[in-house]
């Protein structure tokens, strides 16, 4: 039971990282109903800045706040640049777009940055493990890290304007105008707080993975995972699907398949999900009358 309770504490504070990967890509596809599948790579290329801030001599917290502005601006240039001129492109010129994206920024990190593995610092220290030796400070910390924002993120977007706006323009942009609503500039919003989302995500991770250009790949594979497990089109249900995928990949990875295969547990769910409710747990189904 003890090595039980620690595969399913651990989960969660993995899940933690998943479940807010999870909501950045929902609040995309929400938008552009497209994947964005350099995610990860932006996240990568934030904690990248947030590590040169540092090594520069800025405190962690200030350059974690420095590196949230940052990516924020990073979301908007590229939903700027890239994305709107794509707006009435086939799906697949969308696709290749964010393909092209991921190689882009993969190959910029390791040409500034090289492809050895750096570490990186942990503002939570490296005391000893907490709650019965089940969990590290920094893992429950980033965990807590992680609610706060996701909270932060519910409050927006149910209790501001603009985060109503924000939640108008996702769903019916047409509608939307028609109420004078700037939804090109809400998209364009919605895209940096993604990146930042993203960023903090790579901040929180990147002590335990340590950071090279590849940090986010498989990372970013499970939030996937997560998003079409609680749904692709609700934020909430992407958040609860990352937690559990997170406390999954350890009790199959602990119990059933080795360490060594535990990414096979991601690929699994995606493929189970597509083939028995593709809507995932809390998703719509939306029935179009032809």
């Amino acid at each position: 039971m003890t090595g039980l309770a620690h595969q399913i504490i651990s989960g969660l504070a993995s899940g933690s990282i998943y479940a807010s990967v999870a909501l950045a890509l929902v609040m995309i596809y929400q938008s552009t109903h497209h994947v964005n599948f350099a995610q990860g790579e932006m996240a990568t290329l934030s904690t990248y800045v947030c590590l040169t801030l540092i090594r520069s001599g800025i405190p962690y917290w200030g350059a974690f706040l420095a590196t949230v502005i940052i990516s924020f601006i990073l979301g908007i240039l590229v939903e700027r640049i890239l994305i709107r001129p794509m707006e009435d492109a086939p799906p697949l010129s969308a696709v290749g777009v964010f393909i092209g994206l991921l190689l882009l920024i993969n190959a910029f990190d390791g040409w500034v940055w090289d492809y050895v593995i750096k570490p990186f610092p942990s503002p939570f220290g490296n005391s000893e493990a907490m709650l019965g030796g089940f969990v590290s400070p920094h893992e429950l910390s980033e965990t807590a890290v992680t609610l706060v924002v996701l909270l932060a993120v519910y409050l927006f977007f149910r209790h501001t304007t603009l985060g109503l706006a924000m939640r108008a323009a996702a769903y019916n942009a047409t509608s939307s105008r028609l109420c004078g609503v700037r939804v090109n500039r809400m998209l364009m919003l919605g895209w940096g707080l993604a990146a930042a989302i993203g960023g903090i995500a790579g901040m929180m991770v990147a002590p335990i993975v340590f950071l090279d250009p590849y940090m986010m790949t498989g990372i970013l594979l499970y939030a996937f995972a997560g998003a079409l497990l609680g749904g692709i089109d609700n934020p909430l249900g992407a958040v609860i699907g990352g937690f559990l995928v997170g406390v999954l990949e350890n009790l199959f990875g602990a119990y059933i398949v080795g360490t060594e295969l535990k990414l096979t547990v991601a690929l699994i769910i995606i493929i189970a999900v597509l083939l028995v409710r593709p809507t995932g747990l809390f998703g719509r189904a939306v029935q179009t009358r032809v």
